[in-house]
């Protein structure tokens, strides 16, 4: 049984990772190729309209669905009762960020936005189809058939932005494109997975998943808020020029943690929730999944700061390297996000939706003082204050979990040091070997083949330190990958 149970989540982990990676590199293929045609304003205008949109958006993607997946005997009716629910609100959150949109135009002194803004705002209204989907997913461990739904809309999307960039359609290929990739994801996720609503509701249901919802809705809302704050008090302080050169600097750290990080979580949560009456199991669970996750992420976290300028010059041309020092701080604002997660989502398994809320109140109070504090003395400074909260944040989301799991911030961080400390290592070699070079004198050839040159030795002298200090998690990964190779190898000969 519990043979079964590890080789579920690997499964799972693997077909989210797979999905993960393919989307993410197709997007910044895509988003690479914009950001060469369109310019930095064009990135600002789109940047300050998904902010209000990813706001909605967790109105209809939060709460409820993270309260079907924890309840262990979530029903047909809890289900469609729940996307009834969501239907109603994403179609009032659409109607008020339709009737808004002026305002906001008004706002930030750009009259254009009101169109978009109403264009880009119909994401809205299909969230509220899709969530209810992605819940099921998550419910059933069925990551497969989300890998599969999210390529099409992916690749599509892909093309079709490419292709208006390059004809001049301006900030509407970035509209277009975002979209149709979420237009086609939930289309292809409706084929793909057989779940339908029945005809029926009860609030009766709606109102036990509530108690714990709520809970979970306030808390991703607050944090998608505080998260969002940033580029509304960039755009408004200063300029949208400025925005694009905080979200270009957040894209590519982003994108590495949201695929490591932000995979093992979505399978972390159902998983420990199936566990959840075990402390010992979920303790354990939560052990290997910060080691695993640790492993991973710092290495890419540290490297990426340390070829941030010529990975730039490369890929999006010599106007973005504003950009760069940005970059570097939030590859260290990211690098924690293990602890984060994994430490919040055994919160959440184990039904301490209330806990997870206080924590949540705390920490945003702490930034948001922060934030008002630094926002005077420039964006650099407001970043360096994120990665000052970010260490905070990752000792107030461990401390409940010495109680409840007795799994002590100590041991946590005993569990990660030495891939952090490894890391650090293969970063400083990597950092004086570039000071003999002057990347701004190289051609893009050169570029590409010094980046190849720094990401090969960083991996040579990463796994060869682990390796020779016999780290857990590399066995572990390498164990787990030749398990997965075999059974697909069972599969194709079956």
């Amino acid at each position: 049984m519990e043979n079964n149970s590890k080789s579920k989540i690997m499964s799972s982990l693997f077909w989210k990772f797979a999905e993960r990676i393919g989307a993410q590199s197709v997007n910044l293929i895509v988003s690479i190729a914009l950001a060469r045609i369109l310019s930095p304003e064009d990135y600002g205008a789109v940047a300050l309209i998904t902010i209000f949109i990813t706001i909605c958006n967790v109105f209809v993607e939060h709460g409820f669905g993270t309260a079907l997946i924890q309840k262990k005997d979530a029903d047909d009716l809890d289900f469609s009762s729940v996307f009834y629910c969501n239907i109603l609100v994403s179609t009032i959150l659409y109607i008020i960020i339709f009737l808004l949109s002026p305002l906001i135009a008004s706002f930030y002194g750009m009259p254009e936005l009101t169109l978009i803004i109403r264009v880009l705002g119909i994401s809205i209204l299909i969230a509220g189809l899709k969530s209810i989907q992605n819940a099921y997913v998550s419910r059933k461990m069925i990551f497969k058939k989300f890998f599969i739904s999210t390529s099409v809309g992916t690749i599509g999307s892909a093309f079709i932005g490419i292709w208006m960039a390059y004809h001049g359609y301006g900030v509407w290929a970035l509209v277009t494109q975002q979209l149709f990739n979420t237009t086609v994801d939930t289309l292809m996720l409706w084929i793909t997975v057989r779940w339908r609503p029945i005809l029926k509701f009860s609030m009766q249901r709606i109102k036990e998943l509530f108690r714990f919802g709520w809970k979970m809705l306030c808390s991703a809302l607050i944090e998608t808020i505080y998260n969002e704050l940033y580029g509304l008090a960039i755009g408004k302080i200063y300029n949208s020029e400025s925005l694009a050169y905080y979200n270009k600097g957040n894209q590519f750290p982003n994108i590495i943690t949201e695929n490591i990080n932000g995979s093992i979580s979505s399978v972390m949560l159902p998983a420990l929730s199936n566990e959840q009456e075990d402390k010992n199991k979920v303790k354990s669970m939560m052990s290997r999944a910060i080691k695993t996750s640790s492993f991973i992420l710092f290495p890419m976290m540290v490297g990426l700061a340390v070829v941030a300028e010529p990975l730039v010059r490369l890929l999006l041309t010599d106007k973005w390297l504003p950009a760069v020092p940005l970059m570097q701080l939030l590859c260290f604002s990211y690098i924690f996000w293990p602890i984060h997660t994994i430490n919040l989502q055994a919160i959440s398994a184990m039904g301490r939706s209330d806990i997870y809320l206080k924590l949540e109140i705390i920490k945003k109070v702490i930034g948001v003082i922060a934030l008002i504090i630094s926002c005077p003395f420039g964006v650099t400074v407001m970043v360096i204050m994120k990665i000052v909260t970010s260490v905070i944040s990752t000792f107030i989301n461990s401390y409940p979990n010495k109680k409840l799991l007795n799994y002590s911030f100590k041991e946590q961080l005993k569990d990660i040091l030495p891939a952090f400390f490894i890391s650090m290592v293969m970063g400083a070699i990597i950092f004086i070997m570039g000071k003999i070079i002057d990347v701004a004198l190289m051609t893009p050839l050169k570029l590409f083949l010094y980046l190849l040159f720094d990401v090969l030795i960083g991996a040579i002298i990463y796994t060869g330190l682990a390796y020779l200090l016999k780290f857990e998690s590399l066995t572990y990964l390498l164990n787990s990958l030749k398990n997965k190779l075999r059974n697909i190898g069972i599969d194709k000969q079956q």
